[in-house]
C-alpha cells in the first residue's frame, strides 16, 4: 500500500517541476512562491516533526535545534566556499577578452550548488518515502495522515527542485535529471521499508539538519533572487501564499 501510494507522489512531483518549467516568463513569480514554500516546509512540518522526533536535549539545547543550526551553518560553509571558487574564476576570465558583456547584468553562476541543493531535496524525498512505509507499519489511519502530507508537499518539492536545479545556471537535462530522481525516490524510499526500519531519533535528527539548509537557501539565495530584479507586491504575495499554502497542508493532515 505504501508503495502504491508513493507512486502518487511521484505523479504529484513531475508536476510540481512541470509548473516550475512552464512559468519561465514569471521567474520573480516562481521564486518568490519557492521560497514561501521553503519557508513554510521547514517551519511549520520540518522542524516541529524532528523536535519531536529527535530524542532528549544535548547540553541544553534540543538536538533538533542544534541540529537545525548545524543545517543552516553547513550551507552558508558550503555557498562560501563555492562563492570563493567563483571569484578565482572571475579572476581568471578578467583576462579574457571575449568574456565582458557575456552575461553582463547578469548575477554569478555556480551549478553546483544548484546540484548538491537539488540533491538534498532528492535525499529528503527519500526520507518521505521511508517514513510513508513506516506510517503505514504502524497503521492505516497513521498511513493515510502521512500520505496526504507527503503527496501533497510533494508538489512543492517537484517545484523546489527544478527551481533549485535551474536558478544556479543548470541546463534543463540536468534541470529534469534531478527533478526525475527526486519524483522517484519517494517510491525506492516507501519500497525499502519492506526490509527495516528506521530508528526514530535518527530521522529526526536529519529533518532537522535539512531544514536549517533548506532555509538557508530560501533566505539567503531564492528570495533575494526574487526581489532583486522584481521588487513587486505580486512576488511577496506569492511568498506568503507558498507558506499558507503549506500551513493547509499541516492542518489537513494532522
Amino acid at each position: 500500500m505504501a508503495v502504491f501510494v508513493a507512486l502518487g507522489a511521484f505523479l504529484m512531483t513531475l508536476f510540481g517541476g512541470w509548473t516550475a518549467q512552464r512559468v519561465t516568463d514569471r521567474r520573480h513569480l516562481v521564486l518568490g512562491l519557492a521560497g514561501g514554500l521553503m519557508l513554510g516546509v521547514v517551519g511549520l512540518e520540518l522542524l516541529p516533526e524532528a523536535m519531536e522526533a529527535a530524542g532528549d536535549d544535548f547540553l541544553g539545547v534540543h538536538r533538533a535545534l542544534l541540529l537545525f543550526v548545524g543545517g543552516f551553518l553547513f550551507a552558508h560553509v558550503v555557498e562560501r566556499l563555492l562563492a570563493v571558487r567563483r571569484a578565482a574564476h572571475g579572476a581568471a576570465d578578467a583576462d579574457d577578452p571575449h568574456h565582458h558583456g557575456r552575461d553582463a547584468g547578469r548575477p554569478e553562476r555556480a551549478p553546483e550548488v544548484g546540484l548538491t541543493a537539488a540533491s538534498a531535496m532528492v535525499l529528503h524525498s527519500l526520507m518521505d518515502g521511508i517514513a510513508l512505509g513506516a506510517a503505514f507499519q504502524v497503521g492505516g489511519g497513521m498511513g493515510a495522515t502521512v500520505a496526504l502530507a507527503v503527496i501533497t508537499h510533494d508538489f512543492a518539492d517537484g517545484f523546489n527542485t527544478y527551481t533549485l536545479t535551474s536558478l544556479y545556471g543548470n541546463d534543463r537535462r540536468r534541470a529534469f535529471a534531478m527533478l526525475f530522481a527526486d519524483a522517484v525516490a519517494p517510491v525506492v524510499g516507501a519500497a525499502s521499508t519492506l526490509l527495516f526500519t528506521l530508528p526514530e531519533e535518527l530521522l529526526g535528527s536529519y529533518l532537522g539538519f535539512f531544514g536549517g539548509a533548506l532555509l538557508y537557501l530560501a533566505a539567503a539565495e531564492i528570495l533575494p533572487e526574487a526581489h532583486h530584479e522584481h521588487p513587486a507586491l505580486s512576488t511577496l504575495l506569492c511568498t506568503v501564499g507558498g507558506v499558507g499554502f503549506i500551513w493547509l497542508v499541516v492542518a489537513l493532515a494532522g
